[in-house]
Formats: C-alpha cells, structure tokens, sequence
C-alpha cells in the first residue's frame, strides 16, 4: 500500500530533482549570507570574494550534514542530539575546509581567515549563520514528522471506520441474504445451495479483507463477484452484472473494500428502486497517470439539482469513507467523481495514481 512521504527532509535526497534543490536552495541562502556580511563588514572582502568564500563554506556544510546523516548510527541518535552534534562538526569543518577550497579557487595562498590577521567577524558570522540554517532545517524535519504522523493517524482511522462500515452494513446484508436463503430452501435447494456457496466465498473474502492493509485487484474483483452474485440471486432478472479486469492489472495493491460500498450504493440507490432489470458493470483500465476503475449502473441516476455537482444523498457515507479513504492513502491524487448517465444511471469513477 502506498505511503505518506510526508516525513521526508530535503536534506535526504533521493533523486537528482531533490539534490538539485537542495544544491539551488543552499547556494541562494549563503550568496544572501554573502550580500549581508557585504554589508555588516564592508572593509572584510571585495562582494565577489565573499560570495565565493560564503559558497564554499556552505558548500561544504551541506556535504558534511549529507555525510552524518548518512552514517550507520547518527541517525539513531535523538533528534536534539543529533542536530546539536551536527553543528558542532559541520560548522567548524565548513569553515575551515570551506575556506581552505576558497583561497584555492582564488589563487591565494592558504589562510584560515581572509586578512593577515584573524578577525572573528567570518568566525561569528558563519557560526551564526550556519547555525540558522541548520535549525531551520530542523524545524522543517519536525514539521515534516509530525505531518506524516498526523497522516498516519488520520490513515488509520479510516482504516477503523472502514471496519465500522462493515460491521454496520454486513448484518444488514446477511440477514436479507439469509432470509431468502430460507424461502429458498424448500422452493429451490439447487439456488438455495448456489447462493450458501456465494454467501461463503463472500465472507472467507471479507474476514480476510478485515486482517489487511492491502489486497490486489484480482482479491477485490473476486470479492465483488461474490456480492454481486448473491445480490443477483436475490434480485433475479432484475440484475446483471459483467466485470471486466485487465490481467496486466491483477496484481495491483489496492486497499481492501474499497469498491464495495460503489457497488451496494448503485444497487441501493439506483436499482432496488428501479422498476425493471438493471444492470452493473465494474470496469477496471490502465491510464497514463494510474489507474481507473468505473462502477457504472443503469439505475434511477442522481437527482437532477445534484447531476451537476455529483454530489447528492446518493454519496452516503459509504461514498464519503471512500472518498476519505482515498485521501489517507493516496493523497490527492486520487479521487472519487460520479458522474450522471444517458438516458439513466450513475458512473463512480474511481482514479488511483500509478
């Protein structure tokens, strides 16, 4: 199942994209460094020579909190601990070997600092100013955690209301189900049996469902057709259904559920209601940015002053679980939309990202 990455720092870059930014981001904060210690110390260097002494020292500052963080056990150390230490190795290394790249670069022979004699303003000023930047970048890494834990939480606890859903809709289903399993019985043991062996493969699904995180699009196709047989055995002639699944997607992880509440909304909004037979179609497809999966009935449709909007009494809570569900996992990427159909009928088109 897909993850927040909410809790990554743009000083753990994983691409070039985000080592570019860091790169971009560090050397426009350090040539400001350079106009402000330009202005604070005017006599110090010439502007060139600052940028240049300022770039490397931050330069250098960037590479070695990169190679901290990198180590086997840095990372392990408490956040206060490891930042503390971090400024305590990385500014005096970056001044030092950031200044000693410099004098190389401008062709002067090698000096701690840029005059005869020590001054302490570049002292204190990359001191100051390195230690900004790192507890900027550590206040951005916090932020970043703690949003990613919110995320988890808030994953979770549709993960619960999920389980909630179910518990709440399964004993209404089930206790239809079986209470025309019993006029079934004794008119038609034949169907009576069909329908125990659907009623079966339905639940054996569900209570697997319920264990997991994550199931493929074969599990939650298999799932569907069980329901979707039972309801069809209960509805008669009044309900057809097709389902159509690429083998190419089969193996897709998808969370469990995701597609039933689509199906029992289409079946109870738009053709237990309707006069008539109906018809569902769960269609699964390969897009260039995922995947797109449509419940499509021939029902009674939305109402006209919400066919617009897509929106009505007809996205009950089991559209909303959906829609929240979506976001806690995917982020907004993806989404739910229905959509009204010609001459009659609902398509919930569901888009998950690749």
């Amino acid at each position: 199942m897909l993850r927040i990455s909410n809790g990554k720092s743009l000083l753990s870059p994983t691409t070039w994209r985000g080592a570019g930014r860091l790169i971009a981001a560090s050397a426009l904060f350090w040539a400001l460094a350079a106009a402000l210690l330009f202005l604070v110390a005017p006599g110090l260097e010439t502007f060139g020579r600052l940028v240049v002494f300022t770039e490397c020292v931050g330069m250098t500052m960037v590479a070695c909190v990169l190679l901290l963080r990198r180590s086997r056990h840095f990372p392990q150390l408490r956040p206060v601990v490891r930042w503390l230490l971090t400024g305590v190795i990385a500014i005096p290394t970056s001044y030092i070997v950031g200044h000693l790249i410099a004098f190389l670069l401008l062709g002067d022979p090698l000096r701690i600092v840029g005059h005869d004699h020590i001054s302490a303003v570049p002292i204190i000023f990359t001191v100051l100013v390195g230690g900004l930047g790192l507890y900027y970048f550590a206040m951005r890494e916090q932020l970043s955690k703690e949003a990613a834990a919110r995320s988890e939480a808030q994953r979770l606890a549709v993960e619960s209301e999920l389980r909630l859903l179910r518990a709440q809709l399964e004993p209404h289903m089930l206790f239809n189900t079986l209470a025309n399993l019993r006029s079934l019985v004794r008119a038609d043991s034949a169907q009576a049996e069909l329908m125990i062996d659907r009623l079966i493969t339905y639940l054996r699904s569900s209570l697997a469902a319920s264990r997991t995180e994550s199931t493929t699009l074969s599990g939650e196709f298999t799932q569907l057709r069980a329901y979707l047989d039972i309801m069809s055995l209960r509805m008669g002639p009044r309900l057809s259904y097709a389902m159509d699944l690429p083998v190419a997607l089969e193996k897709v992880a998808v969370p469990p559920m995701l597609l039933q509440p689509l199906v029992e909304n289409a079946i109870k909004h738009g053709l237990e209601p309707k006069v008539g037979p109906g018809r569902i179609d769960v269609i699964a497809r390969a897009t260039d940015a995922g995947i797109e999966i449509s419940v499509v009935d021939s029902g009674l449709g939305l109402h006209p002053d919400d066919a617009s909007t897509g929106s009505s009494d007809i996205a009950s809570y089991g559209l909303q679980h959906v829609r929240e569900r979506l976001r806690a996992v995917y982020g907004a990427r993806a989404s739910l939309t229905l959509q009204a159909r010609t001459p009659s009928g609902v398509c919930a088109l569901v888009r998950i990202p690749s």
